[in-house]
């Protein structure tokens, strides 16, 4: 069955003018997906815009491995202080058990996670920056530049994530 999941964040502080730090969403994501092919739950799988498969993380007995999952929407609104990112995750899934656990494959994992990234360009020191931010980090979630100590925009409210299909 193809499922889908909607994913949204948002980030607020400093207005994003000429001396700003143009902070950004990053098109990749990790989201926790039970993964039909290697039959485990609670994988987690990377996910690049644009490419048309994901890649599940396995565990030590299985590799990490292409998995049926991509992102169908990447949508950015920037407003006065807050920018705000909604994706679309599509992805197959199937009933099975996980072969370690015992325990059923849900279309939505029991505890989904995500993790997202963001990146930035320090004009100051003319260089590019990176983080990221997930759902079990305790908020809020504060960020500065890596070179000049800039107060970055900030998480205050966990990413939610919500089954569509």
């Amino acid at each position: 069955m193809l499922r889908s999941v909607e994913i949204t964040a948002e980030m607020t502080g400093p207005r994003q003018d000429a001396g700003s730090h143009n902070l950004h969403w990053q098109k990749r994501l990790e989201l926790s997906l039970d993964c039909f092919i290697c039959r485990r739950t609670r994988r987690t799988t990377s996910l690049q815009y644009g490419q048309e498969h994901a890649l599940c993380s396995a565990d030590d007995e299985h590799p990490m491995h292409p998995t049926a999952a991509r992102v169908a929407a990447f949508d950015v609104t920037d407003e006065l202080e807050r920018t705000t990112l909604r994706t679309v995750v599509d992805y197959w899934w199937a009933p099975f058990q996980d072969t370690k656990r015992d325990q059923a494959a849900t279309a939505l994992s029991l505890t989904p996670w995500v993790r997202l990234h963001l990146g930035y360009y320090c004009p100051e020191a003319r260089q590019p920056g990176a983080f990221s931010i997930q759902t079990n980090m305790v908020r809020p979630v504060r960020h500065t530049c890596g070179q000049c100590d800039y107060l970055l925009p900030s998480s205050k409210e966990t990413p939610v994530i919500r089954l569509l299909t």
